[in-house]
C-alpha cells in the first residue's frame, strides 16, 4: 500500500518537506510553494498543522482508497488556496490542475485530483479515494478535547472579520448539517473509530454556540 510519504516522527515541518520529498521527488519546488502557501500568517487552523493530520490520517485510511497517491496529492492541494472565499476550493483545483499538468503528471491523474479537491467543499463523496480524503479532512471533528478546542478557536479566528452573531449562526448551520447526515465518515476505518466522538464534540459545539456560551 502507498502512503502520502510516511516516515519516521519528526517535528513537522522537515516531515511535510519529508512528505513530499517521498510523494513527488522530482518536484521540490512545487513542494515548497505549497508549504509556502499552508504556512501564510491568516492560516489559523488551515495551516501545516492540518495539512499532516490529514497526511497522517489518509495514511490510517488509505487501504481502503483506489488511488493512494491521488489521494496524498489531492491533500496536499485541498486547501493550497484558503481566503475564506466561496471559491477556495475551485481555485485550489485549479492550482492541482497548472502545477501537475506543469510537471507532465498523467491527465487522469490529474483530473482525479481535480475532483478529489472539489469534493472537499460540500463532503459528499462518491468513490473509494474521495471517501478517504473526506474522511481524513474530516478527522479533527474526533481529535481529542484539547485538540478540538483549538481547531475551534482556529476557525473562528479566520473569520475574526464576522461579527459573532453571523458566526455562531454560520457556524451552527454548518454543524447542524454535519449532524444531519448518516454517517459523517465514510470509510470503515474512519467509520470505526471516530463516529461516535465526532457526534459528541459537534453536538457539544453546537449545544454552546446556540445558548450564548
Amino acid at each position: 500500500m502507498a502512503h502520502c510519504g510516511r516516515i519516521g516522527r519528526v517535528t513537522p515541518s522537515p516531515e511535510l518537506f519529508a512528505r513530499w520529498s517521498a510523494l513527488l521527488p522530482n518536484r521540490p519546488g512545487l513542494g515548497e510553494r505549497l508549504l509556502e502557501r499552508w504556512s501564510q500568517p491568516h492560516r489559523d487552523h488551515h495551516g501545516p498543522a492540518h495539512l499532516l493530520e490529514v497526511l497522517q490520517a489518509v495514511d490510517l485510511l488509505g487501504h481502503e482508497a483506489d488511488d493512494p497517491e491521488a489521494v496524498c496529492l489531492a491533500a496536499w492541494f485541498h486547501d493550497a488556496v484558503h481566503d475564506g472565499r466561496p471559491d477556495d476550493e475551485a481555485r485550489s483545483a485549479a492550482l492541482a490542475v497548472r502545477e501537475l499538468s506543469v510537471g507532465g503528471a498523467d491527465a487522469g491523474l490529474v483530473e482525479h485530483v481535480r475532483s478529489l479537491v472539489l469534493m472537499t467543499r460540500e463532503h459528499d463523496p462518491h468513490d473509494p479515494d474521495g471517501c478517504v480524503l473526506s474522511d481524513a479532512d474530516l478527522s479533527v471533528l474526533a481529535a481529542p478535547a484539547a485538540r478540538y478546542a483549538a481547531y475551534v478557536r482556529g476557525v473562528r479566528a479566520e473569520y475574526a472579520h464576522v461579527q459573532e452573531v453571523a458566526f455562531r449562526r454560520g457556524r451552527a448551520d454548518v454543524l447542524r448539517t454535519l449532524l444531519g447526515r448518516p454517517r459523517l465518515f465514510r470509510t470503515r476505518t474512519g467509520h470505526d473509530r471516530w463516529e461516535a466522538a465526532a457526534r459528541a464534540q459537534v453536538a457539544r459545539e453546537l449545544a454552546a454556540l446556540t445558548s450564548g456560551r
